[in-house]
């Protein structure tokens, strides 16, 4: 651990120094380079103290939060500056072992000055960019519309619309009011039916109980359905007993009920229009190591017809790649969530970007696989770093054909 945070120290004061470098070529006022360094140090402190006194105890996420926001407004963007003054270097060092000639006649004081500015000017847009993700993305709510075609869906549930929600995180917001546009969004779309696919929560049941009146004013001809996400099960803080746990989960999927939510666990819901039915079935979270495998699959067919129209809700996408898609069952569509496209990246019309397609190829929109379909929400709220900048919180609206 020592060793680790040697080395993290080591290349934090490298980061540093070239940063300092960029800003004493730009300026020779004394009071901004002191300012640097006085806030540079007092940023640098609050970590080294959250690193030494981290507590998985600990239930709030608050801390985390900050933890993570000082991080990407003031550290990461650093890079772009450091990245623009390293090219400099290299040109320089370059054209001295190839020329041999002196350094100093390699040495463009415009150039370098020209680089820190653009390296200054672009880590600033980025840390802009993680300001309003914090202040307006997380709440720039945004409703897809996505039609599917089913080849057998009876008539009556033609142009049936069903709204999916996911990963609402509600212990990463302290006021429910601000969800409430959010809210009026998924009642205007007027649906028939409203899916949850997990994570209502960060660590524990509690986080969402401010939050029940807000989500019982969700409306839906036939109800509101709900699966469990890995966050639900409390795993990543510390718990007095095994039964301190396992009520935790109880008392969550409670406060869902009370929010008009029917959870399902491994199980199915039948949807019947005019004698005709459309099975809604929901696992538990399965997901690749070290996420929980709780989603039995068999379980949640029993009894379900091989002919019949089938919509699953699981939470993890990787539950498609691994179980659903081999399943020999037909499943026309599953829904999860889990990714969040990672708050962070590039989610245009013709341009999908965001880093966690590295670890999950399916991060969003509509995938289809040997003839099974897969849609990932991006999800409701936010983890960890308490924004969205590019990837928008979402409400798919599902139309069936």
């Amino acid at each position: 651990m020592q060793r680790n945070f040697l080395i993290i120290a080591v290349i934090f004061l490298f980061l540093e120094v070239y940063i300092y470098q960029a800003i004493r070529t730009l300026t020779d006022n004394s009071w901004i380079r002191t300012g640097y360094w006085v806030a540079s140090l007092l940023i640098y402190g609050f970590f080294a103290y959250e690193i030494m006194h981290f507590q998985k105890s600990d239930r709030s996420t608050v801390r985390m939060q900050i933890t993570i926001s000082l991080f990407l407004i003031f550290i990461l963007p650093k890079v772009f500056i450091v990245l623009f003054l390293l090219i400099d270097d290299i040109f320089r060092t370059g054209s001295y072992l190839i020329g041999f000639a002196k350094p100093t006649e390699n040495f463009f004081p415009e150039r370098r000055k020209f680089l820190s500015l653009v390296g200054l000017g672009l880590g600033g847009v980025l840390s802009a960019l993680f300001i309003d993700g914090i202040t307006f993305g997380k709440y720039r709510h945004k409703v897809r519309r996505v039609r599917i075609n089913f080849t057998n869906l009876p008539k009556s549930f033609k142009g049936y619309k069903i709204i999916q929600i996911s990963d609402v995180h509600s212990g990463s917001f302290s006021d429910p009011s601000k969800l409430e546009h959010a809210i009026n969004l998924i009642n205007e779309q007027n649906p028939d039916l409203v899916l949850f696919t997990g994570d209502m929560v960060n660590n524990v049941a509690e986080e969402f109980k401010p939050f029940i009146p807000l989500f019982s004013k969700i409306k839906a001809k036939d109800g509101k359905l709900a699966v469990l996400g890995n966050h639900d099960y409390g795993d990543y803080i510390n718990w007095a007993s095994p039964d301190a746990k396992k009520q935790n989960l109880e008392t969550l999927i409670d406060y869902e009920r009370q929010a008009g939510f029917d959870m399902l666990r491994n199980e199915h819901r039948i949807i019947e229009k005019n004698g005709e039915k459309l099975y809604i079935l929901g696992v538990e979270n399965w997901g690749l190591k070290p996420f929980p495998q709780f989603g039995r699959l068999d379980d949640a067919l029993k009894d379900v017809p091989k002919d019949a129209t089938k919509i699953l809700m699981s939470h993890d996408p990787t539950h498609f790649d691994y179980v659903v898609k081999k399943h020999p069952t037909d499943i026309h569509l599953t829904l999860s969530g889990h990714t969040h496209g990672m708050q962070f990246g590039l989610d245009l019309k013709n341009v999908k970007w965001s880093p966690v397609q590295y670890k999950y190829p399916k991060w969003a929109d509509l995938y289809e696989s040997e003839g099974k379909m897969l849609y990932v929400n991006r999800g409701f709220g936010v983890l960890g770093y308490p924004g969205r900048v590019g990837v928008l919180p979402e409400i798919t609206l599902f139309e069936l054909a």
